[in-house]
């Protein structure tokens, strides 16, 4: 569960979809912030005169925002050189545990797109990551069943345990997708050698599902960032695990975390990887 989450807004409706996403995903006693980032030109630079004029513009448009969702929320207003280092600025000095932002203009109505802005948000952010589909404010509804990718490692074991509260928050089902990738070297490998294996890996990963308690397991076949892609479509929520490797606590996104980022047909809910222990962390 997050209890201080920031929303990126900009003043359009991928910020109402971002702030929708929000309000899924904050604890009822969470403190909500919309914060807008002001980017510095090469013109202008930042100068003393500029600065306070961009941050009155940014709370005009924090203020609209906030009265036409609704919402109780904190206003932050911020000038960066670039949205992205605003962002995780925020995000850091303000102890957030999640930054929520929408999906580029570009997108189709339903899907997540990853804009240039929006991949600075999520690459490098101190803090967990989702990301709404566009239009997501027009149709949000409830939350009746959260997907999560699940391969048993430890990644996927906390987008696990993290998905597990937001349904008992909601009262959703569980499902756990685990993917089963073809292997580059299986051309090299005899026919029967090969099937022998394959059905090994399946039948592991089928009871590595089974054991899992009241999750509803699936096990496909074929490129993770498709196979999850399909999934979302089939849930109100998915929860993946990062798997780039950059500093711990923070998000480096992974292969199938990009491609998840420009094709979810849901929300996307992207956990940093973590420590395993302070041993790890140093």
């Amino acid at each position: 569960m997050f209890f201080r989450v920031i929303v990126g807004v900009d003043g359009d409706r991928s910020g109402r979809d971002a702030i929708a996403v929000a309000k899924v995903l904050m604890a009822s006693d969470g403190h909500l912030a919309l914060a807008h980032v002001h980017e510095l030109t090469p013109v202008r630079g930042a100068s003393n005169v500029y600065g306070p004029a961009e941050e009155a513009e940014s709370l005009r448009l924090l203020e609209g925002e906030r009265d036409a969702t609704g919402v109780d929320a904190e206003l932050l207003a911020l000038t960066a050189s670039s949205v992205g280092r605003g962002l995780h600025y925020l995000a850091e000095t303000q102890g957030a545990d999640l930054l929520t932002v929408g999906s580029s203009r570009r997108s189709f109505v339903g899907r997540v797109l990853m804009g240039d802005l929006n991949r600075a948000a999520l690459v490098g952010a101190p803090c967990a990551v989702a990301v709404a589909p566009l239009g997501y404010a027009d149709k949000a509804g409830a939350i009746a069943r959260i997907g999560v990718a699940y391969d048993g490692s430890p990644e996927s074991e906390r987008a696990l345990e993290c998905a597990r509260e937001l349904a008992a928050r909601h009262g959703a089902a569980l499902a756990a997708l685990t993917v089963i990738e073809p292997s580059p070297y299986a051309s090299l490998i005899r026919g029967g050698a090969r099937s022998e294996a394959g059905e090994e890996e399946l039948a592991e990963a089928t009871a590595a599902l089974a054991a899992l308690r009241n999750v509803e397991g699936e096990v496909a076949s074929g490129l993770a960032g498709e196979e999850l892609t399909h999934f979302s479509a089939h849930v109100d929520l998915l929860v993946v695990g990062s798997r780039g490797y950059g500093p711990i606590r923070t998000l480096m996104l992974g292969g199938t975390a990009v491609y998840l980022a420009s094709n979810a047909r849901c929300p996307l809910l992207v956990l940093p990887r973590q420590a395993s222990d302070d041993a790890d962390a140093e």
